[in-house]
């Protein structure tokens, strides 16, 4: 049904009720037309109803349309007496071997057992207990019977298998996303860890190492300073705590520093030396951007890159790094891969993991194939400026802090007559 064009796809749905019709359309047919040969035309077209109205039936009821082909095959048997095939007439046979067909297609296995069955039951019934009929008409319709059963149940069980092989793969599919996802984040917050602790481990140091450097400290600010360097190496250690977790056993932290923008050149010559024809253009004031921005920019033109000499080998590719007065622009683009090349095939989550990072920043992302048939990463992350405090606001801030390291203050606003509210 997927295959056909989208306004034949509505009627497509009820290909199943039209097959039905005919079915019935063909069992009138072919008793009216056996039938005719013995008695009037009325009566035949009649018994070709009779024998019709259970394949009708198993549009509504389907386990009804078997006990209605058993009981419309008992009332030709009367209406059409003697004969070799009694008491399975000629369109008794035909209507009860298409309602068996049909309703195995729509019910499964089981029931298509239990029809069989009662099929026998039935047809040993009325031609050995009661004397209807012969040895041959039981042979001939058992095993017309059985043949149609078994292979409206193999339908029926691979039609199962494949719609349970779509549901786990559309499952496993979810679960791979998923997965992929949070080993993204588990990367970022590894990242993220290195940076944020190098920084509060530079804090620690700088707040120790402050009082040493200032001739005559007084005591207020080397207790501020003591303060600031306690409540760094806690917070670092809190943060090694809780960040910490996502580390796994045989995970190393590095040596140097995480990468940032300035590293870009060793990026791309590393890249040019794996066949990529790469250009870098810079526009705008270059300036020293927060490390997480920087490390995420990185870690996109180096994912987008590595996409390029997979997906589209042999393509040229260009490196836009745009300062903007609000933030960072990056763009990143190749042609298409050549045909004397093929692809290599890669788990598609690439562009997963770029999301993810530039959503943590409070940025945007685009990505697609662009016109000439090769692919674009634009991405925009803003980076918000920052104020540098006036010499009083810095001397009251110093002041605040002094009091409050050392007892004085608790940092609420004095109220009128210089008491605290």
């Amino acid at each position: 049904m997927l295959r056909l064009p989208e306004q034949m796809r509505p009627a497509a749905a009820y290909a199943p009720h039209a097959a039905v019709w005919l079915l019935a359309l063909l069992v009138i047919v072919l008793t009216g037309a056996h039938e005719g040969l013995y008695r009037s035309s009325p009566m035949a077209l009649g018994l070709g109803v009779v024998a019709a109205v259970p394949v009708l039936t198993t549009l509504v009821r389907p386990v009804g349309a078997f006990w209605c082909a058993i009981a419309a095959s008992g009332v030709l048997a009367v209406l059409i007496p003697g004969g070799t095939t009694w008491p399975w007439s000629f369109g008794s046979f035909v209507a009860h071997v298409t309602v068996v067909t049909v309703v195995a297609m729509r019910t499964g296995p089981r029931v298509a057992m239990w029809m069989w069955a009662v099929t026998l039951g039935t047809s040993i019934t009325l031609s050995a207990v009661l004397g209807w009929g012969g040895l041959g008409s039981v042979i001939l319709m058992t095993f017309i019977s059985a043949i149609s059963l078994l292979t409206a149940s193999v339908r029926h069980i691979r039609r199962e298998a494949e719609q349970e092989v779509t549901a786990q793969q559309e499952v496993t599919a979810v679960e791979r996303d998923r997965r992929t996802l949070l080993e993204e984040r588990t990367t970022i917050a590894r990242e993220l860890h290195d940076v944020v602790a190098h920084h509060m481990s530079v804090v620690a140091i700088q707040a120790e190492a402050a009082p040493y450097r200032v001739k005559d400290t007084p005591p207020e600010l080397e207790a501020a300073f003591a303060t600031i360097r306690e409540n760094a190496v806690a917070a670092l250690t809190e943060l090694r705590r809780v960040l910490g977790v996502v580390r796994s056993a045989d995970y190393e932290a590095p040596d140097a520093p995480q990468p940032t923008l300035a590293a870009l050149d060793k990026l791309l010559a590393n890249v040019r030396e794996a066949g990529l024809s790469v250009d870098k253009t810079v526009t705008g004031a270059v300036r020293e951007l927060p490390q997480g921005v920087e490390l995420s920019a990185y870690r996109i033109i180096q994912e987008a890159l590595s996409n390029t000499l997979r997906h589209a080998p042999g393509a040229s590719a260009g490196v836009e790094v745009s300062y903007v007065l609000g933030g960072l622009g990056v763009r990143i683009v190749n042609e298409p891969g050549t045909e004397e090349t093929r692809p290599s095939p890669g788990a598609g989550h690439g562009i997963t993991g770029m999301r993810e990072r530039v959503a943590m920043l409070e940025g945007e992302m685009t990505a697609g194939e662009t016109a000439s048939g090769g692919y674009e990463v634009a991405v925009f992350i803003p980076v918000r400026a920052r104020q540098e405090p006036n010499p009083g606001t810095k001397e009251k801030a110093v002041e605040k802090t002094a009091a409050m390291a050392t007892g004085t203050g608790t940092g609420t606003p004095a109220g009128p007559g210089g008491k605290r509210a």
